[in-house]
């Protein structure tokens, strides 16, 4: 789309607004609303911010202002404001792109990736849970009727959320993201929506499209759209599985290699790629399972629910949803991600990790394809199979030892990640939970 297609598009949809969008460290989106006359300013010089007032910028209130510039290739209307659109920005700051920005990092990785020729595949599979806040302040699923203890596929808590689903799927389908399933999760409340494959950039800048839109649309009913990972600690937490594969032009995915001795459909350069990711699997952690209440979700041993879906072991396996990563045939899966992760920046980490077993040709090893929920810490061990970290503190620490991610996404950036996340580790380790007063004030 050049700027004369985009200004006839604005036009004839009635546009008033445009939200130049991009994202903060946490992969939040951020945005100015800017009237259409001066839709050009956001393709030029950008619209300004001040790049301390937001988390994780690297700046200070006397720098200069962060530019978020249009990308014109994201220009859409958002279905459920009308008279508004949005475009997906990129940092500058004095007219040169910003290492503090997440869409650059990635950016910056996929251009490694088209050094070889190949284009990174990824769909990502958001789970989600739809909440309403009770008088009390508790909360619980917006359909109160949505209690049954093993919901998952219940087709009474999918038809009684379907007005908000409904809105949600075709809010998507009409900025051209092709929805091909929905379904009710295994906690009560919970959904996810999946939507097709696309290249990586795409799929993040999707993603972000999808939690800006399920949280408005959940507004609109009264509920409350969450992607914490763990909300509810007697039920299974909410993942962001991805689905990745690299394809290369004129031989498609270069995952693919159907004689696989191992029956698992993946190519030599496919499993070197998923080496990298076991192998820098601790400190991946800390990028792709971002906050406290991640590791709630990535336990070892069973959900209180009676199932879980998440992972906590390094290992990976055929149809195998223990492993951390799953190879559905040709492809893999990582469902190490959750679905509060910052895309841009959980994209760029797994191909920074996968690269790097390309480049050092890593060896996997064997698939492992038995329940690892009911086996011993100690049988998986004699297997070599470890433990990803149980907390955000050794998940940060693990990143500080692995040198991977400061050499390719940034060492002044993941210093600044690390600075804020151990923040938050503090601040955790410092609240006392009703849990503590429920025990304690009278124990003694």
């Amino acid at each position: 789309m050049t700027p004369k297609q985009a200004a006839a598009f604005l036009q004839d949809n009635n546009v008033t607004m445009v939200l130049a969008q991009f994202v903060d460290i946490h992969g939040v989106a951020k945005a100015k609303a800017v009237p259409v006359a001066h839709f050009e300013d956001i393709l030029g010089d950008g619209a300004g911010f001040a790049g301390f007032a937001l988390w994780g910028m690297g700046q200070e209130p006397h720098d200069p202002d962060y530019m978020a510039v249009g990308d014109l290739a994201t220009l859409s209307l958002i279905p459920w404001q009308p008279g508004y659109a949005r475009i997906v920005c990129n940092g500058r700051v004095k007219g040169k792109p910003w290492p503090f920005d997440t869409r650059y990092i990635l950016e910056r990785q996929i251009a490694r990736l088209a050094e070889h020729g190949w284009t990174m595949n990824t769909g990502l599979e958001p789970e989600f849970m739809l909440f309403t806040k009770r008088p009390d302040g508790s909360i619980g699923p917006a359909d109160s009727t949505d209690a049954l203890e093993k919901p998952c596929y219940d087709y009474k808590g999918l038809s009684r959320s379907r007005a908000f689903l409904e809105k949600l799927v075709q809010s998507l389908i009409d900025v051209g993201i092709d929805v091909y399933q929905i379904d009710h999760e295994d906690a009560n409340g919970q959904f996810e929506v999946n939507f097709t494959y696309s290249d990586a950039m795409t799929s993040a800048d999707r993603m972000v499209f999808f939690r800006m839109a399920a949280g408005e649309i959940a507004r609109e009913f009264g509920a409350v759209c969450t992607f914490m990972p763990k909300p509810l600690s007697t039920r299974t937490g909410s993942g962001m599985h991805m689905h990745i594969s690299l394809a290369q032009r004129d031989r498609g995915n270069v995952f693919l290699d159907k004689s696989d001795k191992r029956n698992l459909g993946l190519s030599p350069l496919a499993y070197c790629f998923l080496g990298g990711l076991l192998a820098h699997a601790p400190a991946l952690t800390a990028l792709a399972a971002p906050s406290v209440n991640s590791y709630k979700r990535l336990v070892v041993g069973r959900s209180l629910s009676g199932a879980t879906w998440a992972p906590a072991f390094i290992s990976y396996g055929d149809n195998n949803r223990t492993s951390m990563i799953r190879v559905p045939f040709g492809r893999l899966e990582l469902r190490l991600t959750d679905s509060s992760c910052n895309p841009y920046l959980a994209t760029a980490a797994a191909i920074a990790a996968g690269l790097d077993g390309v480049e050092r040709q890593i060896d996997p090893g064997e698939p492992h394809n038995f329940n690892h929920y009911t086996t011993t810490v100690e049988d998986l061990a004699e297997r070599g199979i470890g433990v990803l970290p149980q907390t955000l503190h050794e998940a940060l620490a693990a990143l500080e030892a692995d040198p991977l991610f400061a050499e390719q996404l940034g060492k002044e950036f993941i210093q600044e990640y690390i600075r804020l996340k151990r923040m938050e580790w503090v601040e955790y380790q410092r609240h006392v939970s009703d849990w503590e007063v429920a025990r304690y004030l009278e124990f003694y």
